[in-house]
C-alpha cells in the first residue's frame, strides 16, 4: 500500500533544482519508497551501502574518468545511494561527478546524520539541499484508514467521525507511526524488530558504543520518563556511567532520530527554568515497544504522557517538513508553574497545555508573564491541533 507524503513535493523542488538532494530519517520511514515513487518513471540506479557489492561497483567507478564512471553503472539519469554514511568516500567522490558536471542527478539516502552530514558539510557545500523525514504524520496515517477519505477535515472528522477517529487516534498513540507499522497486520512483531539492534544499527556498526546493553537500558529509562525533564546526573547514577558517556548517548540517539530534546523557553533566567530539556520519542511505537507496553486501553496509567510525547512528535514531525518552521519549547518557572508547548515564530508566541481527554486546569501564569492566553490541546478536540 503506497501512501501519499506530504514531503514529496518538497524533495521533488529539490530534484529540479539540480543540486544532490540528501534524504535523512530513521530506518524505515520510507526513504526508499518516497524515492521509488518520485523517479518511477524515470531511469534510475538505486545502490545500497549496506551490500558490500555495491559499495565495490561505486568504488570501481570512482576510479574511473567520469563519464566513464558514469557509463560502467549503465549511464541512469538519477543515481540514488542508499545507506551513503555507510562509505566514508561517498562525499568526495559525489563532488567530484556533481563538478564534472555529468548527466546524472544524484540522490543520497542515510539513516544516520553521524557521518554523512559531517561529510556533505566538508565536501559538498552549496551543491546539495537536504530533508529530513519523519514516520507517518497523522494524515498520512489516516489515510491507511478504510471510513478515511482525502477531503475530509479535522473538523469533520471531530463533528462526524469521533469515535473511528478516536480509535486510530489511541492505535497512532501506542503502535506510533512508521509506515510499514501503520500497514500491516503483526505490529507488535515488527515494533520488536525495530526497537531491537536494528534502529541504532548505525551506532552500533560505527563501534561508538562498545557495551549495547548499556544503551537499551538507558533506552528504557527514558521511556519512563518520555515527556520529563531528564536529569542527566541522575541518569548516571542509576546506570553507573559517566555523566559524558550518558550526554554522549544520547546525542547519539538524537543523530539516529530515536529521540529528540525540547529546550525550555525562558527570557527571565530568575523566575524560569533555562537550562533544563525535555525528552521525547520521534515515535511512540518506539517507546513503547521498548517498555513492552501495548496495551490499548485508553486507561492506562500512562496515557496522560504517551498522548503528550504524541502530539508533541507530530507538531514537530509536521514543523520539520514545513517551508515556514516553529521554534519549539517547553515552559516552567521555579515555582513550578508549567507550559507543555510553546510554538514562537518570529516575535509571536503560542503557548499550549496538553490534556488527554476533558481534564480541566490552566496555568495562568505564562499568560500574565508574557501577555499570551494559553490554549489547550485536548484528545477530543483534534481541530484545534495546530499541524498546519
Amino acid at each position: 500500500m503506497i501512501i501519499d507524503r506530504i514531503i514529496m513535493s518538497a524533495f521533488q523542488k529539490i530534484l529540479d533544482s539540480g543540486k544532490i538532494a540528501i534524504v535523512i530519517g530513521a530506518r524505515q520511514v520510507g526513504k526508499t519508497t518516497l524515492v521509488k515513487e518520485a523517479l518511477k518513471s524515470s531511469k534510475m540506479l538505486m545502490l545500497n551501502f549496506d551490500v558490500p557489492f555495491d559499495i565495490a561497483r561505486f568504488k570501481a567507478a570512482s576510479v574511473l574518468p567520469p563519464l566513464d564512471g558514469l557509463k560502467s553503472l549503465g549511464s541512469p539519469d538519477f543515481l540514488v545511494i542508499d545507506e551513503a554514511q555507510r562509505e566514508p568516500d561517498t562525499a568526495r567522490i559525489v563532488k567530484g561527478w556533481y563538478d564534472a558536471d555529468l548527466p546524472v542527478k544524484i540522490v543520497l539516502l542515510g539513516s544516520s546524520s553521524l557521518n554523512l552530514l559531517s561529510q556533505t558539510t566538508e565536501s559538498l557545500t552549496g551543491r546539495n539541499r537536504k530533508i529530513q523525514l519523519p514516520p507517518f504524520i497523522l494524515s498520512e496515517s489516516l489515510a491507511a484508514e478504510s471510513w478515511h477519505r482525502k477531503e475530509y477535515t479535522m473538523q469533520v472528522i471531530e463533528e462526524c467521525f469521533a469515535p473511528q477517529f478516536r480509535v486510530t487516534l489511541l492505535k497512532s498513540m501506542v503502535f506510533g507511526s512508521y509506515p510499514e507499522v501503520v500497514t500491516c497486520d503483526d505490529k507488535i512483531g515488527l515494533l520488536r524488530e525495530l526497537s531491537g539492534d536494528y534502529l541504532w544499527k548505525d551506532v552500533l556498526q560505527l563501534g561508538l558504543i562498545k557495551t549495547p546493553d548499556l544503551i537499551r537500558r538507558l533506552l528504557i529509562l527514558l521511556a519512563h520518563q518520555a515527556g520529563s525533564e531528564v536529569s542527566v546526573n541522575e541518569l548516571s547514577q542509576q546506570l553507573q556511567m559517566a555523566r559524558q558517556t550518558v550526554e554522549r548517548y544520547l546525542d547519539l540517539l538524537e543523530q539516529t532520530f530515536v529521540i529528540f530534546r525540547l529546550p525550555a523557553f525562558s527570557t527571565n533566567q530568575r523566575k524560569e527554568v533555562a537550562k533544563s530539556k525535555k525528552i521525547f520519542f520521534w515515535d511512540t511505537g518506539i517507546r513503547n515497544a521498548v517498555l513492552n507496553a501495548f496495551d490499548l486501553n485508553e486507561n492506562r496509567p500512562d496515557i496522560g504522557n504517551l498522548f503528550e510525547n504524541y502530539l508533541i512528535a507530530e507538531i514537530a514531525k509536521r514543523n520539520l517538513i514545513s517551508e515556514n518552521p516553529s521554534e519549539l519549547y517547553f515552559w516552567r518557572t521555579v515555582s513550578k508553574s508549567e507550559v507543555d508547548l510553546v510554538m514562537k515564530k518570529g516575535s509571536e508566541l503560542k503557548p499550549y497545555e496538553i490534556k488527554w481527554g476533558r481534564k480541566k486546569g490552566k496555568s495562568v501564569a505564562f499568560e500574565n508573564e508574557y501577555g499570551v492566553p494559553i490554549q489547550t490541546l485536548s484528545s477530543d478536540k483534534p481541530s484545534l491541533w495546530p499541524l498546519n
